[in-house]
């Protein structure tokens, strides 16, 4: 009897001091560890991949923004296309799209009243957009709803509207815009893009500048 209270107690002992040092090791020292090295090497990521402007944080990179402008560049829409009853201006609170088929009847409807607006909203006195050339993403949110950035093609039928508001050249505008392309992840995931956050601060720049 004596012998087995006594293993059952060392049995315990063992347990608990393993107990302790995993904790110690998975709990506090890998996670220091991993912390300390990921801010090490990849400190604007891990501190939430953000953007400052005039020295202050403007937003993050990985985040889309509503809300700018006629002046300024557009985001990908979140007005009915990828939004719902809780997420209707890019707000975290919930993230995703409406899930519909490309054939459901009421896509179909925003889809043909957003590119009318597109087409409306950035042609000018000087330069007509035509339907044919509205991508899909200045029509369709993304599939979380949150998409920091547009195609190339999205920013450029935007050129002559911002270059027109702001009294800029189109040229000038339009080298904005390729400078700020982005190519493939690792050179063969993803498409180019551009990040329109980052976009919109360099032209307050160049504005600034001007």
């Amino acid at each position: 009897m004596k012998n087995s209270v006594v293993n059952t107690g060392r049995l315990l002992g063992a347990g608990l001091r393993a107990l302790l040092v995993l904790t110690l090791l998975t709990g506090v020292v890998y996670p220091l560890a991993v912390t300390g090295v990921a801010q090490a090497l990849f400190d604007d990521k891990t501190n939430g991949s953000e953007i400052e402007a005039d020295g202050k944080v403007a937003g993050s990179s990985l985040i889309g923004q509503q809300g700018y402008s006629a002046d300024h560049f557009q985001p990908r829409p979140a007005n009915g296309l990828g939004e719902n009853s809780v997420n209707t201006r890019y707000e975290l609170i919930l993230s995703g799209a409406t899930n519909r088929s490309g054939d459901n009847a009421e896509l179909i409807t925003w889809v043909k009243e957003a590119k009318a607006e597109v087409v409306e909203e950035n042609s000018t006195a000087d330069h007509t957009v035509e339907p044919s050339e509205v991508p899909a993403d200045a029509v369709t949110s993304s599939g979380s709803g949150l998409d920091p950035h547009i195609s190339p093609e999205y920013a450029e039928i935007q050129v002559h509207r911002v270059a027109d508001r702001n009294g800029l050249p189109v040229a000038e505008v339009r080298k904005l815009v390729d400078e700020h392309i982005e190519g493939r992840t690792l050179g063969f995931m993803g498409e180019p893009r551009v990040n329109v956050l980052e976009l919109n601060i360099a032209l307050e720049e160049l504005l600034a500048r001007s």
